[in-house]
Order: C-alpha cells, then structure tokens, then sequence
C-alpha cells in the first residue's frame, strides 16, 4: 500500500501518532472516550475501489469492515464472516456471513461483496488495486476487457453465503479478505452518490466499527463515530475518534508533557532523549522505503551501472541512525525484513544481496563513469521528488548531498504535498521520487508483486522478463510447492537488488510515547496498520 503501500504501498506517510483526550467537561469527559490521531498527510478518496494510499486504508479499516479482520500475530479473526472454509483442492473459498448492517440499518448481504469486486476488477473503473483479485477465476480477462464483470468468480448463494471461485490455490487469500479493497460496497450509494462516492464523509455507506462525518474530500480534520448498527458495537469502547492533519508533530509532545494527550510520536533527537522512558513504544512496520527511477522517461536510468552508482552512494547507517534517529533501520532489500519466513529463516536474510544495499563511494564513482560513458553522458540533472513532512525534507536533502558527490550530477528537491506525490507518480510526472511500501499482507509477494513489468504500482517502470516469470510461477505453478515457491521468490528478490530495479532506503519504525491510561491500541506490522475498535482511555 503506498503511502504508502496494499498501497496498495505504496508510498505515501504512515500515522505520525496517536493522541487521545477527552472533551469539554469534567462530567463530560467521564462519559466521553476520544481519540486523536495526528496525520502527516490529507486523505485522498474513501471510494473502496480507487483507495491507494495508507491513510484512506486505515480510515476504511475502521469505519468499514470485510469478510475477516487482521488481528496481531498476523491472525485474521471473523468479520462479516462469521465464518468460512476452504475446498480439498485449495480453490474455493465458502464464506458464511452474519446478519450485519450498513449504518442507516439496511443489511449487509453476499450481494454487496459481489457488486464490489465486480466494480474493482471492471476497466472503466480503473482502480490501481484490481491486480491483487487477479486469482479469481477470470479476474485478468475481466480487468483487460475481453470478458464481462458477471464472469467473476464470485457469486452470493442467498444473502449471507458468499462463494469465491479461485484460478489456483492461494494461501494468503485470508489476508486479503481482510483488505479494505475486499471490502463490500451498497450499489444503491455508488449509484446515488456517482462520481462524488467516498469523496466526502456524505457521500459514503459504512458497515465497521465507526462511520466518519466532517470530511469534505480537502480539509485537514475529520471525524469518526461510533457506529450503533455495527454488529460489535457493544464491544466498541471509543465514542470518537478525531483526525488531525500535522506536519510538525514537535508540537505533540508539549502537550503530552503537560497531560493534555496520551499518546504523542517522538522524532528525530526526542527518540534518544526519550528511548529508556517507561512510556516509550518503538512500532516496527513491514514498511519499506525507496527510489523509484524514471525509467521511461529518462533512458540514463535504465542503465544498470547509473542504478548501481546512485544506490551506492547512500549510507543507510548512517542515514538512519544520524539523519532521520526515530528508530528506523537500514534496508536489506526491497521486501521488508521481520514479515515473514519459511523453514524459519526471514525472507529479507534469505534474499540479502550485501553490494545492493551497501555504502562505498569509490566504487559507486567508477560505476558512475562507465554508466556516462555508456550512456553518452557529461552531465546529468533531474529532479528528486519527496513528500514535504520532515521525514521527506531530511531525506531529499540527504540524497541531495550524497547523490552530489559523483561528477557531472545536480540534483534539484521538489517536496510536495502527499497527495499531489501520489498522484504525480502514477502519472509518471516525475524524475526520482521517495516512495514507500507497506505490506498489505505477511508474504512477500505483495511486495515483489509491485515490480511486475504490468503492474500499475510500478511507476518506473523497471523490466525485467526472468523477474516477471519467477514472481508469476510463485503465485501460479508454485502455489501448492511452498518451498519451490520460496525459492522463487528468494530469486527474484535477489534479482531485482542486483538489478537495482529500485533502490532500497531503509525500513520504517514509529517511535511513541503512551501514557499507561491507554490500553487496547491494536498496530500492525502491515497493513492497515491501525484498528481503534478495541482502544480504551481511561
């Protein structure tokens, strides 16, 4: 999931914090439970299938609610299924759903998952995230226009029994239910509110925990409230939730120290002033930070030797322990480390190639030589484009200054807003851009996925036929060989860091400080990263 991320990354700027506080009164505080997340970045869209980035994911994620639910410990646990099972042969999926509701009362039915995914997977719709239902049978040719949105493989057997018809046994199917893009949607809203749908809090339907109101589709705050039709609304604590777009979250932590909040992100020299404090929390997520190139753009980055020269010129040491010090850690490769493993062995160590993601300046200047002289090159410019919070302004200044030091190279920082950076990014309008990728499941194919020469998330886009056959024999032949379908993925990966297909930064971390007040914060590794239903304030 862009952010990110999932992402879909996909790149894009995760939560900067948590703040809960209580309102007005003394009386009505003792009544009232509120919580207050500081966001770095606006919303772009709450429309289920055109959602991109982390920030509308975890909106959706909590005023909205699928067939299961992510749960820590990479567990899903029943959503609107109450429960499901699978065929012997791996490729029929029978889900049993609970008598739910939509806000307004009117059922949540087999039929509204059905109208959904249909509305994803059709090309007129053009959402980003179709490719991650192409394992329905008939998905792919429904996406390309060669067959029509009724052939998916997916029907409702009366209103609360959903059958899903797979093109091959897929494991982590059940993570993916989970994601907001399996979400269902009432045709009766999409019709009635047309393009407008998920562009303001009005123009929405909502089935989870909360429903938002205040959004209307530019401003910085919004809002979610406890919704009463929920199905498990009695095990809802929170009566609020409020959203707050900051991009200097310094200012959290006076008001932290002054008990106005809870909950506040620590940054840059606050982390190793606070790191041995009782109240500290290091978050880790299955976030990766990167560059994207330009490739169809700019021919000089489709060569191998500038990819290489460019990756090692950056000290991710010393980068992520000096420059950004909130408790990030140098990438091991594009796949996030920590996420998942096989034989117990981490994917990120399996895949490690040590000379992608290593500093060495000399060599990176001999690098650079021969990849001019290949290219027919003197001198070299371009853009680096990076989202305009702290963190996007600390590492396009630091890539600046590294990037630099190889002759004939000038770099000019464009630090935008998120919104505009994702936007620009899938349109190509860019140069070099800082991006990011959070795991939208623990496999490492949703982040290998993405480097697919068809795939909509890949904005360069790099190329490679070996990649793109490794990564389809791990979802296809390789479904029901787990560890032919490991190797090839440990290939591909390998692959692509010695290709510098992208080159890795580091893997993200999310420093706080909690107040003991607080209990039931449900964070996630991957995504949707945050889930407020199970959140109590005292």
């Amino acid at each position: 999931m862009k952010i990110r991320s999932f992402a879909k990354l996909g790149g894009a700027v995760a939560l900067s914090a948590l703040v809960l506080a209580g309102c007005g009164s003394k009386s009505t505080q003792s009544q009232k439970k509120e919580l207050t997340p500081a966001q770095q970045s606006n919303m772009t869209t709450m429309d289920i299938s055109k959602v991109t980035d982390q920030i509308g994911a975890q909106t959706l994620n909590n005023s909205n609610e699928g067939l299961l639910r992510m749960a820590e410990h990479n567990k899903v646990v029943p959503g609107v299924a109450k429960n499901y099972k699978v065929s012997k042969d791996g490729k029929t999926w029978t889900f049993n759903l609970r008598h739910s509701k939509w806000s307004d009362g009117s059922p949540v039915t087999a039929k509204d998952f059905v109208f959904s995914w249909r509305r994803t997977v059709d090309p007129k719709t053009a959402g980003q995230y179709a490719y991650i239902f192409a394992n329905i049978k008939n998905a792919t040719k429904i996406n390309s226009g060669k067959m029509a949105t009724s052939k998916l493989g997916v029907k409702a057997d009366g209103n609360y029994k959903l059958v899903v018809t797979l093109e091959k046994p897929q494991t982590y199917f059940k993570y993916l239910v989970a994601d907001v893009e399996f979400f269902p949607q009432k045709a009766s809203a999409v019709k009635k509110y047309g393009s407008k749908y998920g562009t303001t809090s009005q123009d929405m339907a909502y089935n989870g925990p909360f429903k938002m109101t205040g959004w209307t589709g530019t401003n910085d705050t919004w809002h979610l409230v406890r919704n009463k039709n929920y199905w498990n609304a009695k095990k809802v604590k929170l009566d609020k939730v409020n959203f707050q777009v900051i991009k200097t979250p310094e200012t959290f932590l006076n008001q932290y120290q002054d008990n106005k909040v809870q909950v506040t992100p620590l940054v840059g020299q606050q982390v190793k002033q606070y790191k041995n404090n009782k109240d500290y929390v290091l978050r880790s997520n299955a976030a990766t930070w990167y560059l994207e190139m330009n490739q169809h753009k700019y021919k000089f980055f489709r060569n191998v030797n500038i990819r290489k020269a460019l990756s090692l010129t950056v000290d991710r040491k010393q980068f992520t322990n000096k420059v950004l010090a909130d408790g990030s850690i140098p990438a091991k490769g594009f796949v996030a480390a920590d996420m998942s493993t096989h034989n117990g062995k981490d994917f990120a160590d399996d895949a490690y190639v040590k000379s992608a993601v290593e500093s060495n300046m000399a060599l990176a200047k001999k690098y650079w030589a021969k990849g001019m002289k290949e290219t027919g090159k003197k001198a070299v410019s371009f853009n680096l484009m990076a989202d305009d919070t702290d963190a996007g302004k600390k590492t396009a200044e630091y890539l600046q200054s590294r990037f630099t030091k190889l002759p004939g190279l000038k770099i000019k920082n464009l630090n935008i807003p998120y919104k505009t950076r994702l936007a620009r990014s899938q349109d190509g309008q860019f140069d070099m851009v800082v991006t990011e990728w959070i795991a939208d499941f623990p496999d490492p194919i949703t982040f290998l996925s993405l480097m697919q020469s068809n795939n909509a998330y890949n904005n360069g886009p790099w190329q490679n036929k070996e990649y793109d056959k490794l990564t389809t024999n791990a979802e296809g032949r390789d479904a029901n060989r787990p560890n032919a379908r490991w190797n090839d993925m440990v290939k591909a990966g390998k692959l692509l860091a010695n290709q510098e297909g992208v080159i890795p930064l580091y893997q993200q971390a999310q420093p706080q400080l909690v107040k003991s007040s607080v209990k039931g914060i449900q964070a996630f590794p991957t995504a949707p990263l945050w889930d407020w239903s199970k959140t109590t304030v005292k």
